[in-house]
């Protein structure tokens, strides 16, 4: 479990330690030195700076690389420095280290490394002018580029940018921020590892998850145990649009519920639990060959999209340990109605997605109080829910789903290339997927083994974490067979099982 520090906490506490603990001056040298020993820095290297504190890391940074009597240019952007800079600077400047001050006419090709040290993680909006002109020149230059904290130009909360350096290294300072694995970080970020200087976080951090987080989740089942103990779920979409979203939700669910602990297919029907699968009755003959442990339930419809009947979605939930509901929905007249129903119904945990989405952002929220719920929003989707527009999220994801979250007591789990979950108090992300989950279905996965996790696990911000990893970390295995551009969220399915194995420990 890795802290992440929002760039507010992470430039409060910078502050914090500087008056209670270390000087300024201490923690940049700390900051450039860590930089230093982060690669072997072979050959020559170019540290590009601007004119903050994260030049100064590059002073301190060149400073080492100088007195290592390795071949070393400082490239400026501005004559500006700040205090702490300025001295480190006149430092390098005395230990014989060469400097230019940049222009049009600057070129960068031909050094082995380039250290970027123009902009740090408070950095927002676009780069122009000369700073503009010398991120191209870095990432023309064909060297090993090393970003200072973030990458220059990209946004520390939200991972957004339109122009940034790209780099094979960023060494995060202090802690890590959202930015380093929020939306397009993963395009401009080789690998990002964290130093830890000695700033002291003064507020909550949020954390990035890995498999080992989630192991107490999943108990080990006892030999004297049976279908009961593990909950009966209840997957409720599908329409003559979208047959296949349900089909691929109920797959997931079992999958979760008998595969969470690597088990066989004997193992499936000895101890899963029981899926629900509840679909319009139009489309009964046709999903029926696809489903094989799961249990079929018909629900009136009209034109292949369902319709209320008093007692009948009243009585697909009762009992259920966790139900969702949206998968391939599409936009049925009594969606609404019968949403308000199954939160009306449920005590259970209940998972809502696709269309029950947008069903949502049409009607009030309010009937979310009170419940137990996990929303399964992307962009699109959370701006329609929350009314904030889509750069507002983008610029700060964690902080949208945490307002939105405490607003509505609903648990968001906020999908993208880095999946944000908050219950409004505790915040993670997850980063175990992979770009091929970009295709139909794979938000249904993740749907279907929510369900399966919350008929037996503990409702909470960290179970659907837990499940975001799952399904992240089955397509990628599915990418590695199948390849970024042909797999299909099917595939995903298939593999849900080594994912549950990579959580528990379970041996291959």
């Amino acid at each position: 479990m890795e802290k992440i520090a929002s760039v507010k906490l992470m430039r409060e506490s910078d502050a914090h330690t500087i008056k209670t603990l270390v000087s300024g001056r201490e923690l940049m040298y700390r900051a450039g030195s860590a930089i230093y020993r982060a690669c072997p820095w072979e050959g020559s290297t170019a540290v590009v700076c601007g004119s903050g504190n994260n030049a100064g890391d590059g002073y301190v940074l060149a400073l080492l690389l100088r007195q290592a009597g390795k071949k070393v240019r400082l490239f400026l952007l501005s004559e500006k420095k700040s205090e702490d800079g300025a001295y480190f600077f006149d430092l390098c400047v005395k230990a014989g280290a060469e400097w230019e001050l940049c222009s049009e006419r600057t070129r960068l090709e031909g050094w082995d490394n380039i250290a970027d040290c123009i902009f740090g993680t408070g950095f927002r909006g676009q780069p122009d002018g000369l700073a503009a002109l010398m991120i191209e020149r870095i990432n023309q230059s064909g060297a090993y580029v090393v970003s200072a904290d973030i990458n220059s130009g990209l946004e520390g909360d939200g991972g957004m940018a339109r122009l940034c350096v790209r780099s094979a290294l960023t060494v995060s300072i202090g802690a890590f921020k959202p930015g380093h694995f929020l939306n397009m970080a993963g395009d401009v970020i080789g690998r990002a590892v964290n130093a830890d200087i000695g700033i002291e976080l003064t507020g909550k951090p949020y954390y990035l998850l890995e498999a080992g987080d989630f192991s107490g989740l999943m108990k080990k089942r006892a030999h004297y145990c049976s279908k009961k103990d593990f909950g009966y779920v209840a997957v409720i979409g599908g329409s003559t649009e979208y047959l296949g979203a349900a089909k691929l939700a109920g797959m997931s669910a079992n999958a979760a519920l008998a595969e969470l602990a690597g088990q066989s297919r004997a193992a499936l029907r000895a101890g899963c639990g029981v899926a629900r699968l509840a679909v319009p009755r139009s489309l009964i003959t046709a999903v029926g060959p696809y489903v094989l442990e799961s249990t079929l339930m018909p629900i009136s419809d009209e034109d292949g999209h369902m319709i209320y009947r008093p007692g009948e979605i009243e009585e697909a939930v009762r009992r259920m340990a966790a139900v969702s509901v949206g998968m391939g929905w599409g936009r049925g007249r009594d969606n609404a109605l019968l949403l308000e129903r199954i939160l009306g119904e449920c005590e259970c945990p209940v998972i809502i997605d696709a269309d029950a989405l947008n069903t949502l952002a049409e009607t009030d929220k309010s009937m979310l109080k009170g419940r137990r719920t996990v929303l399964t929003p992307h962009l699109k989707e959370f701006s329609r829910l929350s009314g904030l527009t889509e750069e507002e999220i983008l610029a700060d994801p964690i902080g949208a789903a945490e307002a939105f979250s405490r607003d509505t007591g609903a648990t968001v789990l906020l999908k993208g290339p880095a999946t944000v979950i908050t219950d409004g108090d505790s915040s993670y992300i997850v980063n175990s997927g992979c770009p091929g989950m970009a295709t139909a279905g794979s938000g249904d996965v993740l749907s279907g083994i929510l369900t399966g996790l919350f008929g037996w696990c503990e409702f909470g911000a960290l179970t659907a974490a837990c499940g975001a990893y799952a399904a992240g970390y089955a397509a990628r295995l599915a990418e590695r067979e199948k390849g970024d551009i042909s797999m299909l969220s099917s595939d995903t399915v298939k593999y849900i099982p080594e994912a549950i194995k990579s959580i528990t420990g379970t041996p291959a």
